[in-house]
């Protein structure tokens, strides 16, 4: 499992956390963000991205915090990364773009502050490089998957990365920034084991711009956050064992080792004397039928009588059902 550490004050990624979802708008109306900012807060997005002036970004960011979402913005040169580290954001986000930009890179690690790093037109060998570079002033730090077009044809997303970066970087989250129309790619993503995943996202898919054409409304923003917490959900615990959710089916279709006839009392069991039913009571379950052969049983059973473990006790005569019929509607 990779590591984990506080992207935002009191906002873990990796580990069992559950994915922190990224709104990024490009929209250059200074009222029109807000009301984005908002949007992306009602919809359930953990964090906004942002391209402004300085005075711009301030007053963004108060507003971010007036009504409760965490704010950063991706800044493009060392300059707009001081700025940046001077408002306190709580990451820095750097664009596919400088990922390869090696002296931007090792500066702007050694400020300190998580950072988010797209991989869009960048190779596996590059991204090795951008981790050397990293690691070494700061761990904590995350890749997103991404291919840079606007907007990504689902043929080009790439998704088997994801578990490629985890093999190559087990210890850093790995991430997705997605480019594509609709949600469900991203829920994949998120399902393959995305920490952090970024979204575009506008009010208007038909104002000018390839970037709106691969953004998310309102509607899909907030549909994509439920389907996430939902997949999340669902991804449930690794370890593979009967649920006390599943007793219910069982008491009524699971199977248990019955006689497969007669026996009487000092018989010795061969595989010829058992078979496997549906049966009450529950007895020993089938796939320990091999081990009672060469036991020797202590009471006489009739057929289709439950075997079970306590040998020392009369079995009950069982109610077995030869057949199930399925249906179909």
């Amino acid at each position: 499992m990779s590591a984990e550490f506080e992207l935002c004050p009191g906002r873990k990624i990796g580990g069992s956390n559950p994915c922190f979802i990224i709104a990024e708008n490009h929209q250059g109306d200074i009222e029109i963000a807000k009301k984005i900012i908002r949007m992306a807060k009602d919809c359930g997005a953990d964090c906004h991205h942002l391209e402004f002036s300085h005075q711009q970004y301030r007053e963004l960011q108060q507003y971010a915090n007036d009504i409760g979402i965490f704010f950063t913005a991706s800044g493009m040169d060392e300059m707009a990364v001081e700025f940046l580290h001077e408002i306190n954001v709580p990451f820095f986000k750097v664009a596919s773009a400088d990922t390869n930009n090696i002296p931007y890179l090792d500066k702007t690690a050694k400020k300190g502050r998580p950072m988010v790093i797209s991989s869009g037109m960048q190779s596996m060998e590059t991204m090795h490089c951008v981790y050397q570079t990293v690691k070494k002033h700061n761990p904590n730090f995350t890749f997103l998957q991404c291919t840079s077009a606007y907007p990504l044809p689902i043929e080009h997303v790439n998704l088997s990365l994801i578990p490629e970066f985890q093999k190559e970087f087990p210890d850093i989250p790995i991430g997705y920034s997605g480019h594509e129309t609709g949600i469900h790619v991203s829920v994949a993503a998120v399902a393959l084991g995305a920490k952090v995943l970024e979204r575009h996202v506008t009010l208007d898919k038909t104002w000018k711009g390839s970037d709106h054409a691969a953004s998310l409304e309102p509607a899909e923003l907030a549909e994509l956050v439920r389907a996430i917490r939902t997949a999340e959900m669902a991804m449930g615990s690794p370890i593979k064992q009967m649920l006390p959710c599943e007793a219910s089916c069982h008491s009524k279709l699971g199977k248990s080792v019955v006689a497969r006839k007669p026996l009487q009392k000092g018989e010795i069991l061969t595989l010829d004397m058992l078979t496997v039913k549906v049966a009450e009571p529950h007895g020993v379950r089938p796939e320990n039928i091999f081990k009672l052969v060469g036991k020797k049983i202590k009471v006489d059973l009739e057929k289709d009588a439950t075997i079970t473990d306590k040998t020392d006790q009369t079995c009950k005569i069982s109610r077995v059902s030869k057949y199930r019929y399925l249906t179909r509607k």
